[in-house]
């Protein structure tokens, strides 16, 4: 029975999540704590979960033409060592989790209330900008365990280094890239998965098919940027009121 609802609440975190090209992460971590999954098995089942709702976002934003690889490049490269050395620094609690979700509070109200102009038609992340950027959420994201997408989209968006389609495929490709490096060092330590799993993986990908289409194709940009608004709020109340 517990493993139905998790399947259900995954479906609906992936497809909320795979809109504004994230993958899930903190709310995969957050319905495991609230059922009572083991916390040696909840990192890498939610690390696997993300996989593959990125690699679908990745898919479905790239075949839509919304993932300038360029602007990828800067991103990866500094984040992906950065989120190794996040993940061996260990902050408490009470200093880190009421910061992040204050940064995600501000972020989701500036998306939601800011008067945006044109969209940009041919931004490009800039290289300094990019590896500034890329290092310093890399970092964030290996110590709050996340894909760090959360972080990138609103930036990139607020920045004007990419127009809002573009940074939820960007965002994809960022998660994934991490989430690769994050497992990688969990398999290092020894993996523990459950058996129900391959259900799971069958809800994301139901979900995450579902929530990238219409982040790709259907949803108009002030209706992904509300999302994105929405699933900034939800994450930060997940970081102060959940453990």
């Amino acid at each position: 029975m517990e493993a139905l609802l998790l399947a259900a609440l995954f479906l609906a975190a992936a497809a909320l999540y795979a809109s504004v090209g994230h993958a899930g992460a903190s709310a995969y971590l957050a319905a495991m704590a609230l059922v009572g999954v083991t916390p040696e098995t909840m990192r890498p089942t939610a690390l696997t979960l993300n996989l593959f709702v990125a690699g679908i976002v990745v898919v479905r934003f790239a075949s839509a033409g919304h993932l300038p690889w360029r602007s990828l490049v800067p991103l990866v490269v500094a984040s992906v060592p950065a989120a190794f050395v996040g993940g061996l620094v260990q902050l408490p609690n009470e200093l880190y989790r009421p910061l992040v979700a204050l940064v995600l509070i501000v972020g989701a109200w500036r998306l939601a209330t800011r008067r945006f102009g044109r969209e940009p038609v041919h931004a490009r992340v800039p290289i300094l900008g990019g590896l500034a950027a890329g290092g310093a959420i890399g970092l964030l994201a290996g110590l709050t365990g996340t894909g760090g997408g959360i972080f990138l989209t609103p930036l990139l968006v607020m920045a004007g280094w990419a127009p809002t389609r573009q940074a939820a495929g960007l965002s994809g490709a960022f998660i994934l890239a991490n989430s690769v490096a994050g497992l990688g060092g969990v398999l290092v330590g020894g993996l523990t998965l459950p058996r129900e799993l391959p259900l799971w993986v069958l809800a994301v990908g139901v979900g995450g098919l579902a929530g990238s289409w219409l982040g790709a194709a259907r949803f108009s940009v002030l209706t992904l940027r509300r999302t994105l608004a929405v699933v900034l709020v939800v994450a930060a109340a997940k970081l102060v009121f959940l453990p």
